[in-house]
């Protein structure tokens, strides 16, 4: 499967992590959400992890709405905030409930380590850098599910028990979000460096996804050992 388009500055940064992203986007545990071999224990594991991953993560593009310099920007990062809030964090409480495990629950789950370093880096991007920084740190976790949920919704196993977390990435509500994102960023781009390529930038911004791509890699990893 090619590589959906997301815009061509995630097409350059992807490119730029190509080790990384093979990793994160093809994980073990990846791959056992698409045959359905994943242990159920390492997925509520994972969802209750990814429940309060997706807290901080609305507080990230949360604060990407203050470092906005467009209304237009301004309104996508308000649609990823309601896209995770009201959509993809509903899908959690959903099936951990089916568990016996309730919101209050999910909320106040500590947080493994894998979970804090990813969290506090997007966060220290935002804080300590400007809104592209913010959107290096942001973008791999965005769009490499999408990128994951449209490859695994075509390479399914017909009986994986994970059919209704790849549609969730799948679908084309969150493939919006996905393509609307990285048109803002492309935008983003123009707007404050011209062509990134040539700009003095360019490593900077590379090395916050890749680290970013890095973190996720251990996210999945999380949840396996939680087995």
């Amino acid at each position: 499967m090619s590589a959906p388009d997301y815009g061509k500055t995630f097409a350059l940064w992807r490119e730029g992590a190509c080790e990384a992203w093979e990793g994160y986007t093809r994980h073990a545990f990846v791959e056992g959400l698409r045959d359905g071999t994943l242990p159920r224990t390492a997925f509520l594991h994972y969802l209750i992890q990814d429940y309060v991953f997706l807290v901080h993560f609305s507080r990230a593009w949360s604060l990407a709405v203050v470092k906005s310099e467009t209304l237009s920007e301004m309104k996508v990062c308000a649609g990823t905030v309601n896209a995770l809030v009201n959509q993809e964090m509903s899908l959690h409480v959903k099936t951990c409930a089916a568990e016996g495990i309730d919101e209050e629950m999910l909320f106040n789950a500590a947080e493994a380590v894998e979970n804090l370093a990813y969290t506090r880096y997007v966060m220290d991007a935002g804080m300590q850098g400007d809104f592209l920084d913010m959107m290096a740190a942001l973008s791999p976790c965005v769009m490499g599910y999408g990128e994951i949920g449209l490859r695994l919704a075509g390479e399914k196993a017909t009986d994986t028990p994970y059919a209704e977390w790849i549609a969730t990435y799948a679908d084309p509500e969150y493939q919006a979000v996905c393509a609307n994102v990285g048109e803002m960023i492309d935008g983003a781009v123009a707007r404050r460096v011209g062509d990134l390529a040539s700009s003095p930038r360019v490593a900077v911004l590379q090395n916050r996804f890749t680290m970013a791509t890095t973190l996720e890699i251990g996210f999945w990893q999380m949840g396996l050992n939680g087995a």
